[in-house]
């Protein structure tokens, strides 16, 4: 599917909140429509898979879809994959070509626990969720959660690697999510905006509000984000039940002020230097939608806060 400037254009000026509206409804149907899809697939398994590169929007993703299976009667648990990464030990940790730490690679998680526990859950036994501490780059096992599945409930492991072949080839009866930014925007049949571009922008921002990273750190660190989504998880999304398009036409109206001053200075010498810097102009070709008319419950917030689903 892809956006209308024109059309994007045009809303925002005359009725933004309208279009807002309408987009969020858009959106809420597209969850309906999952939540319906996990509820069937509950008698096959309790297990939900739910992958996406970055700046999809997975978490805001993951617990709209909770909101929607808990009034079908359907309890769920979301959990993040990142909890299952191994403690990193230096002299095996999975590593790039110029010798950095690999994080993007699905060698960095317990394939064998994931899967263990899938199977226990899977058989009503209970599992402990593990903690992993960023901070200190371990996991945390006496900090786990236990967890066990009763009736009527489901666990929706959330992360880059779900649909990985090492863990959906050993549970194929899994409801299988695939979530990305994945619409261009045109002009008069011609893409003036790339969705990848929007899951950047997406980043960019929340890393700039939230984790107080500089966006030249995180727009350099982009040719290897991509790199790591081309390799570890795009091979693997036809494997998805369903795929779900998280963008919302709206977005960039209500964003572009500040990826605007983000994206203002392209470090050069940066790989994609080319594409990168072209962000900044095709930002410029849209208006601006004020941050305080998005919903609280809208996906957008998850990158620009303020939102009721905020961890």
């Amino acid at each position: 599917m892809a956006f209308s400037l024109k059309e994007i254009n045009y809303r925002t000026v005359a009725d933004p909140s309208g279009f807002m509206a309408e987009c969020d409804a858009r959106y809420a149907a597209k969850i309906r429509g999952a939540a319906d899809m996990i509820a069937e697939n509950l008698r096959q398994s309790p297990i939900v898979l739910l992958s996406g590169p970055s700046g999809s929007g997975k978490t805001t993703t993951a617990l709209k879809i909770e909101e929607e299976l808990e009034r079908r009667g359907v309890l769920s648990h979301t959990i993040s994959l990142d909890n299952y990464f191994k403690t990193l030990n230096p002299k095996t940790v999975p590593r790039t070509a110029d010798g950095s730490i690999d994080f993007e690679s699905p060698k960095c998680l317990d394939m064998d626990l994931l899967n263990a526990h899938f199977s226990k859950l899977s058989k009503g036994e209970t599992i402990v969720v593990p903690h992993f501490e960023f901070a200190r780059q371990m996991r945390n096992d006496q900090m786990g959660t236990p967890l066990r599945l009763g009736k009527n409930e489901v666990a929706i492991f959330e992360g880059i690697h779900a649909l990985n072949d090492d863990i959906t080839a050993k549970h194929p009866e899994a409801f299988k999510l695939y979530i990305s930014a994945r619409s261009n925007v045109e002009f008069e049949g011609s893409v003036v905006f790339k969705g990848t571009w929007m899951r950047l922008v997406r980043r960019t921002v929340r890393d700039r509000l939230f984790r107080a990273y500089d966006p030249d750190k995180t727009i350099a660190m982009w040719a290897n984000v991509r790199r790591g989504e081309k390799l570890y998880i795009s091979p693997f999304k036809n494997k998805a039940n369903l795929m779900l398009d998280t963008a919302h036409e709206y977005e960039l109206p209500v964003m572009n002020h500040i990826a605007t001053e983000l994206f203002s200075s392209i470090p050069e010498g940066i790989e994609r230097y080319e594409e990168l810097r072209s962000v900044l102009p095709a930002l410029q070709l849209f208006g601006h939608i004020d941050n305080d008319l998005v919903a609280p419950d809208s996906l957008v917030r998850e990158f620009i806060g303020g939102g009721i689903y905020e961890q």
